[in-house]
């Protein structure tokens, strides 16, 4: 039995000795090898040094304090601290103990002297990497940071240029002692220079001149009417300076358009006796004109006026102006107001009826506009005005003897001249229609003036029933 166990015990030493043997001839086999075996990865990081410290990687460093590595074809030394760039080949250099790094071969086997080169290029991003060193970025950003503050300061500079700052517009505004007024306190100020006694003529035609323009506005009117404007410029309608009685008129005619309540303080005022004073006595034309003019916006829509216009013999001041020499320009303005107040009559009665219009139809029924246009032979008057040569003036003439067809047709089959002057008519605008046609025109002006021709033509020949 012992025999046995010696045996076993003699196997074992000699195993143990064969073992020391391997490990040895093992160690000293990669003593002998060439110092480009390496470790491509360190597993662990608790390795200390001499002083028990642990010594500094790149994981342990501030990104941003960390020094690029630049690496090429040939192996070299990692420092502790330096950043080594993405897709670098790295190893541990087991004979030294120190990292070392440098840049993967090329498939051709060459070095890529262009690559090496533009790494170490300071201050540029190398674009083709998969990712960025710390120390790049913070340069790139640096770059972008001073780009975007030029850029800012070039902007601030030029709105600098095109702008003045608030405070000095501030201060300017101060120094010019500018301040904004209201259209209310304008028209007090130019209401105040036409009543002033020491204003001179030019100053008052020049306060009424800019008062025509605020009074337009409804609300203007309003005011200037409340503030004892209307009534100065109604006296102004007696002066003995014909150009304060036509700048007068024009502001009259201006506060009276499309304003119920001031056509009725001015009625009541006495504008429309003043009014027809002047259109019926000797005045300049230019007078005449805006007296006119106040005249058709004090009766357009008001049919009270209207009345009191009829029992002042308004009309016969107006077929006055027929016989005046000089007043060729005023007749187709009679002609146009006569025909809206009659047109204004007629489209009244044939709108639908409410409270409203039922009130004004009675008060255009006493308004006897038409019978006293008959009467005094208007129908005549206006149909002499077809021979006059503009074709805007016989736009105007045919539409006023179209309204006054059904009322003085008798007067028109009888009358020789008119027939006449239809006849040319027809022609000279069939040939113009014609034209218009030939020059791609189809629906033109003057195939529609040849159409009220013809229209009022074949009235006068219908027969009666």
């Amino acid at each position: 039995m012992s025999h046995w166990a010696g045996l076993l015990f003699t196997v074992a030493k000699v195993n143990l000795l064969v073992l020391v043997v391997s490990a040895v001839f093992s160690w000293s086999s990669l003593s002998d090898r060439v110092p480009e075996f390496a470790l491509t990865k360190i597993e662990e990081s608790d390795i200390k040094d001499d002083s028990g410290k642990e010594p500094i990687t790149e994981d342990d460093a501030d990104p941003e304090d960390l020094e690029v590595f630049y690496p090429t074809h040939q192996w070299q030394t990692i420092r502790p601290g330096q950043a080594v760039p993405a897709g670098s080949h790295v190893r541990l250099n087991l004979q030294t103990g120190d990292r070392e790094a440098k840049l993967p071969d090329s498939e051709n086997g060459k070095s890529d002297m262009r690559e090496e080169r533009r790494r170490k290029r300071l201050g540029k991003v190398d674009v083709d990497s998969n990712s960025f060193t710390s120390q790049e970025l913070k340069k790139a950003l640096a770059k972008m940071k001073e780009s975007e503050k030029a850029e800012r300061k070039a902007h601030e500079e030029e709105v600098r240029k095109k702008f003045r700052p608030i405070e000095q517009l501030k201060e300017e505004f101060e120094k010019l002692n500018v301040k904004m007024e209201t259209d209310y306190e304008i028209m007090v100020k130019l209401i105040s220079k036409f009543n002033s006694s020491v204003s001179t003529l030019d100053e008052k035609v020049a306060a009424l001149y800019d008062l025509e323009y605020y009074v337009h506005q409804v609300d203007n009117a309003k005011d200037f009417l409340s503030m004892g404007g209307l009534q100065l410029v109604i006296d102004g309608l007696n002066s003995t300076e014909a150009v304060l009685k036509e700048h007068a008129a024009f502001v009259l005619g201006a506060a009276l358009s499309s304003n119920p309540k001031v056509q009725i303080e001015a009625i009541e005022g006495g504008a429309l006796q003043k009014l027809l004073v002047i259109l019926a006595t000797e005045q300049p034309l230019a007078v005449k004109k805006k007296a006119l003019f106040a005249l058709s916006s004090m009766l357009r829509h008001f049919p009270y006026a209207q009345q009191q216009f009829l029992k002042l013999g308004g009309l016969q001041v107006l077929r006055s102006l027929f016989r005046q020499k000089g007043t060729e320009t005023l007749h187709v303005r009679v002609v146009t107001l006569l025909y809206d107040l009659i047109v204004e009559k007629m489209l009244l009665e044939d709108s639908q009826h409410g409270d409203q219009t039922e009130e004004k139809i009675q008060q255009y029924q006493q308004v006897k506009l038409v019978p006293a246009v008959v009467e005094q032979d208007w129908c005549v008057v206006v149909s002499n005005l077809l021979a006059m040569p503009e074709h805007d003036t016989r736009e105007k003439v045919l539409k006023t003897v179209g309204v006054l067809m059904a009322f003085c047709k008798e007067r028109y089959r009888g009358d020789q001249a008119l027939s006449t002057t239809l006849s040319l008519l027809r022609s000279e605008y069939e040939e113009l229609a014609a034209e218009e046609q030939r020059e791609g025109d189809k629906d033109g002006y003057f195939k529609e003036l040849l159409g009220s021709v013809n229209t009022i033509i074949q009235e006068l020949r219908r027969k009666q029933p």
